[in-house]
């Protein structure tokens, strides 16, 4: 059920991709030809980069395809390599803690206050901090998961890199 969710804020993600893209066109092709622009281009472009970057990192979890440094970790023993890994996703889970209260309060004050940017089109701020707020929690409780997993395997005398639950989120397309 989380590979679905991860798969669709993936999927979000690329459409946010590709709407930044066609906004950014458009705004340009106006500017150039008639003088004008898209009505709060700015804005709109600054929502869609936090969904196109916040979004899919539920999935790179899952992919451990986060930036890592393994020059040193790497004349360690496995088991001393998994430990650091489980090291890794405590401080991470610890370091998206803040972001995830910071991300409620937000959503939660938007929503009270009824916030919109000011401009021509007065879009609302919800959206935005909501996208935010989703694209953490699942990151955040991925990350749980795979520590949760990660101590389980080193428990049995696994390796973490080995463990099944880094599956590749892609890996359900290629089977299907």
């Amino acid at each position: 059920m989380l590979y679905r969710i991860e798969r669709l804020l993936l999927d979000l993600a690329c459409c946010a991709i590709l709407a930044l893209g066609l906004l950014i066109t458009v705004s340009v092709v106006l500017r150039i030809t008639v003088n004008s622009g898209v009505p709060d281009t700015i804005v709109m472009v600054r929502e869609l980069m936090v969904a196109a970057i916040v979004l899919p990192l539920a999935a790179a979890t899952t992919a451990r395809a986060h930036i890592v440094v393994e020059f040193l970790s790497n004349r360690l023993s496995v088991r001393m390599q998994g430990w650091l890994v489980v090291f890794g996703g405590l401080f991470g889970l610890l370091a998206l803690s803040p972001l995830l209260y910071a991300g409620w309060r937000e959503v939660a004050h938007t929503l009270e206050s009824g916030s919109y940017y000011f401009g021509q089109l007065n879009l609302p701020k919800w959206p935005g901090r909501m996208l935010f707020l989703i694209g953490m929690s699942f990151c955040w409780l991925r990350l749980l998961l795979l520590v949760i997993a990660d101590v389980r395997t080193l428990q049995a005398g696994g390796s973490p890199a080995l463990s099944e639950t880094t599956s590749s989120i892609f890996e359900d397309e290629e089977k299907s």
